[in-house]
């Protein structure tokens, strides 16, 4: 697996391996990779003959409160988790690399509708910078395709509308959820939790099936049954941020008659944020 730093690196690289007929993906991360970004890394690399991953901690998608510092940088584990996952190229950046000018200045994309509420509400800003260095990644790679996980549904969403309405020839794969043993979503984040809160921190999980089982057996009282979710994980030691229901392609709040569903959920446990969510599709209500 090459290394490469710069864009002119990364270009030359591409260039290289478009020149041998290869059909580029892409994976971009933040580091700190565990088996959910591995399985992205496998996804892409049954697809496609040439996989390039980026690690960059973007400061872009940051709020002034969150922790862009702490922030885990596990560069040489994470280098030996892609070899092993089937990446041939890594680009990992300096911010100066991929903001020249600065940020104060720089152009932000951003992608209106999907990226209101939810995790967009919370974190303000948050979708902007995730949009803008998705596209100058993107721009940079040009892949065929690129890989995103699931877990991150509303950010999932936001890529793909960006794609779409910006005519990117990018096809974008979303795989599941890769989860412990418990049911926990594995996340970088994960690593913050104490073994008290390790312990708790399925119950996202739990609250989101136990929701998602009484809507599939016909009931349509959405409003009762969140309030009864938000009554679970608070009795848990959660702090909740939002847990709602919404219709999965468009991630406006549910109705009785939709058959796409998404219950997303996002918690505090201690000072860590967690986000989880659950799709499932029924049979629509007269």
């Amino acid at each position: 697996m090459n290394i490469v730093r710069t864009v002119r690196e990364l270009r030359a690289a591409v260039a290289h391996a478009r020149g041998e007929d290869k059909r580029i993906g892409f994976v971009p991360t933040m580091g700190n990779l565990h088996e959910g970004h591995a399985a992205l890394v496998e996804k892409a690399s049954q697809r496609v003959d040439f996989v390039v991953a980026s690690i960059f901690v973007n400061p872009l998608q940051f709020g002034p409160k969150e922790d862009l510092a702490s922030y885990p940088r596990t560069l040489e584990a994470d280098k030996e988790r892609l070899l092993q996952a089937g990446c041939n190229l890594l680009f990992a950046p300096t911010v100066e690399e991929m903001y020249p000018h600065g940020m104060g200045g720089q152009t932000r994309v951003s992608v209106p509708g999907l990226s209101d509420g939810l995790c967009g509400a919370s974190r303000p800003g948050h979708f902007e910078g995730v949009a803008t260095v998705v596209c100058k990644l993107f721009n940079m790679v040009q892949p065929d395709l690129a890989v995103f996980g699931q877990k991150d549904f509303q950010q999932l969403a936001v890529i793909r509308s960006l794609v779409s309405d910006l005519n990117m020839p990018i096809q974008i794969i979303g795989e599941p959820t890769v989860r412990a043993a418990d049911g926990l979503a594995l996340s970088s984040r994960n690593g913050y939790l104490d073994v008290q809160q390790r312990s708790v921190a399925p119950a996202i999980y739990r609250t989101l099936s136990e929701l998602a089982a009484a809507i599939q057996a016909g009931n349509n009282d959405f409003q009762a049954l969140l309030t009864q979710g938000l009554a679970t994980l608070q009795k848990a030691g959660f702090r909740p941020d939002y847990l709602e229901i919404r219709e999965a392609n468009s991630l406006k709040p549910a109705s009785p008659t939709d058959q796409h569903l998404v219950i997303l959920a996002a918690a505090f446990i201690g000072t860590t944020r967690l986000i989880d969510n659950l799709a499932f599709e029924r049979q629509p209500t007269a």
